[in-house]
């Protein structure tokens, strides 16, 4: 391969898969990489269309029984229909008057448990940008390097060489990165999803026929 012309697609792939294209997706967060608007954090009235939950429902962390269930049911390998019928059968399991403070307890559960895990990943998210950022600068400074290199009359080929596959194998691992970051921006959607689904199952448990 022509080496100005490696040079010359290194240069264009970095622009082309830059900081303009994924980590500059909304402008009026400009640390987020996602196309996917920011929202750090959701309200419970964004999930839950059941009764207004009880201020005890806060406790849930102290019931044993409520805090396995939360931790089973937001785990994203629980496929979401088996999820839905363990909701339904916990609530058939409780006597009358534990249906709905239990249940409750559940669903404050599920949303502080959840909230909390899609929090974390968009704060993982941002983090990951930010490397990218550093990765590109550098990456840019080291093809400017290698061009002046090829256009230099003393340039040692072998070390010309050796250079150009470092920035070639750089810009790979850009590449991945950029692709993984794509993936990885679908996470807190798919949490929201998953919360809110969950809800419904808990709301219908309360308004089901006894």
């Amino acid at each position: 391969m022509n080496p100005r012309r490696s040079i010359c697609n290194f240069a264009a792939l970095l622009l082309g898969l830059g900081i303009a294209s994924p980590v500059l997706a909304d402008a009026t967060n400009p640390d987020w990489p996602c196309m996917q608007r920011k929202v750090p954090e959701l309200s419970l009235a964004q999930v839950w269309s059941g009764p207004e939950l009880p201020e005890a429902a806060r406790d849930w962390a102290n019931d044993p029984e409520i805090s396995r269930r939360v931790q089973d049911l937001s785990a994203r390998r629980v496929p979401l229909k088996d999820a839905a019928q363990e909701i339904k059968d916990f609530a058939a399991s409780l006597p009358g008057d534990q249906r709905l403070p239990k249940m409750a307890m559940l669903e404050q559960g599920l949303f502080d448990h959840m909230n909390a895990e899609r929090s974390n990943v968009m704060d993982g998210i941002t983090r990951y940008a930010h490397k990218q950022i550093e990765l590109a600068t550098e990456l840019r400074k080291e093809a400017s390097q290698v061009d002046d290199l090829e256009d230099s009359k003393k340039a040692d080929p072998k070390v010309l060489s050796q250079r150009q596959d470092q920035l070639a194998w750089g810009t790979r691992i850009f590449q991945e990165r950029v692709k993984s970051l794509t993936y990885v921006c679908e996470v807190p959607t798919i949490i929201e999803q998953r919360l809110y689904q969950l809800s419904k199952a808990v709301a219908d448990t309360l308004t089901a026929k006894k």
